[in-house]
């Protein structure tokens, strides 16, 4: 079982006094079950756990009434090993986008204070196809507003894959510690994180894929998993979603790839169907974001806080949220080429990425600049108290854009910069460079 941080945020709410029902959101097979069973079984003497996915038959278990009482005594029934004991159980509802009665039913939990309710979704707010008996569950029960709370849950990230991989917490913390001096990382240390952040850039977060990979480190039996994780979301896409907007959802998500190997990486409604446009697309995008499948990255107007408010939502970015499965969506081998660096023209779709992947899993809203002049930056973030400037560039890479942004602050508002890439830690001239590896450490001050 792998070290998350969300173990941490879980602990904080637990320990907050009279907290609410807890519904953990994350995309499908990110590790929202095995952290909150882990998480109850560390911190409660008894765990219930409902799977609706596995276990349709216990999704009637809702349908005649919603009270503590009575939902206690007919779980104990249909569940032999459930035990209730007042502040000592936690009641873990999973997959809850399959129960909306049982959604319904935190507020019930809520006002009744016994017992601690995790609920996790990996599709809640999606709209799509519901049968008739779905649909009148639905409209009998409601969202209890105001009466649970929310935390977000992602794949894992660099920094947990570091801990998966055995690399200990005293070397992140060397790590921000030459960060923040701005110091040359070791060489030894230097090669062993590029080596590990390649790794990651072709296995990614999903629990299963690093565990495949650090078992057996072989690359095809992970891009086995990937590849069955991606069939996953293209079956809920046919599942949960209306019929008459599937293939439109299939036609999005499978154009990613395509998208991002422009030299204008703007998404484009055309490139998913031709003479495509945003009325005939916009909703599918729309689904695969809500599922948490893609982040987008928006287009600024100027270079200047805030960055959402300065965002324009009609031009965008599409990423996947996690970099592995976006690489196993690429040609077979490029695995291989990733390794051994050999990327030719794709580089910088993968790598841009790679980013997107990093900054996401913080939790952080993706935007990048471009005018139609060609100058174009990567991204940007607010970094200590800043609108900042990351350009992902090789060691060759140009960086003319970000030279521009620079050498203008009167026009642009810009005095610092990042450039991420393959080499160690320097600083020139306002620019902070720093190996892609420590990109995690980007945390807004």
């Amino acid at each position: 079982m792998y070290k998350r941080k969300i173990e941490e945020q879980l602990l904080v709410w637990k320990n907050k006094q009279d907290h609410k029902p807890l519904v953990l959101r994350g995309v499908r097979q990110c590790g929202k079950s095995s952290s909150v069973r882990k998480f109850a079984q560390e911190h409660y003497k008894y765990q219930v756990f409902i799977d609706f996915r596995e276990r349709e038959d216990l999704i009637s278990l809702f349908d005649s009434g919603l009270t503590v009482d009575y939902l206690t005594t007919i779980i104990s029934a249909a569940i032999p090993e459930a035990i209730f004991v007042p502040n000592q159980t936690c009641l873990i509802l999973d997959e809850i986008q399959d129960c909306p009665r049982a959604r319904g039913a935190l507020k019930f939990f809520r006002q009744d204070g016994r017992y601690d309710v995790i609920c996790t979704g990996s599709l809640l707010g999606v709209s799509g196809y519901k049968s008739p008996q779905q649909q009148l569950r639905e409209k009998q029960s409601s969202i209890p507003v105001g009466q649970e709370e929310f935390l977000d849950m992602y794949p894992m990230d660099f920094e947990e894959f570091l801990w998966a991989c055995g690399i200990k917490e005293s070397t992140i913390t060397l790590l921000r510690e030459h960060m923040d001096t701005q110091q040359a990382i070791p060489q030894a240390l230097h090669t062993i994180l590029r080596q590990r952040l390649l790794e990651y850039t072709v296995v990614g977060g999903m629990p299963e894929a690093v565990t495949t990979f650090l078992t057996t480190h072989d690359i095809n039996q992970t891009l086995a998993i990937q590849k069955a994780i991606v069939e996953g979301y293209k079956s809920d896409m046919i599942h949960y979603a209306r019929q008459e907007d599937q293939p439109c959802i299939r036609q999005c998500f499978e154009s990613i790839p395509v998208q991002l190997s422009k030299e204008n990486k703007k998404f484009q409604y055309s490139v998913v169907r031709h003479g495509g446009r945003s009325k005939d697309f916009a909703g599918s995008l729309q689904w695969i974001e809500d599922a948490g499948i893609v982040n987008r990255c928006y287009n600024l107007h100027i270079t200047e806080l805030p960055l959402d408010g300065n965002a324009n939502p009609d031009v965008f970015k599409v990423y996947m949220s996690d970099t592995g499965l976006f690489v196993s969506m690429l040609d077979q081998g490029t695995q291989a080429d990733i390794l051994r660096g050999n990327l030719l023209s794709y580089k910088g779709a993968i790598f841009e990425n790679l980013m997107a992947d990093i900054l996401g899993k913080m939790g952080r809203k993706l935007y990048y600049f471009h005018k139609d002049s060609g100058l174009e930056l990567d991204f940007l973030i607010r970094y200590k108290g800043q609108c900042t400037p990351i350009e992902c560039k090789a060691t060759t890479g140009n960086a003319q854009s970000l030279r521009t942004v620079m050498n203008h602050p009167e026009k642009y508002h810009v005095s610092q910069a990042i450039k991420v890439g393959d080499y160690n830690i320097g600083f020139a001239n306002g620019v902070l460079t720093l190996p892609f590896y420590l990109g995690f450490l980007l945390v807004d001050y």
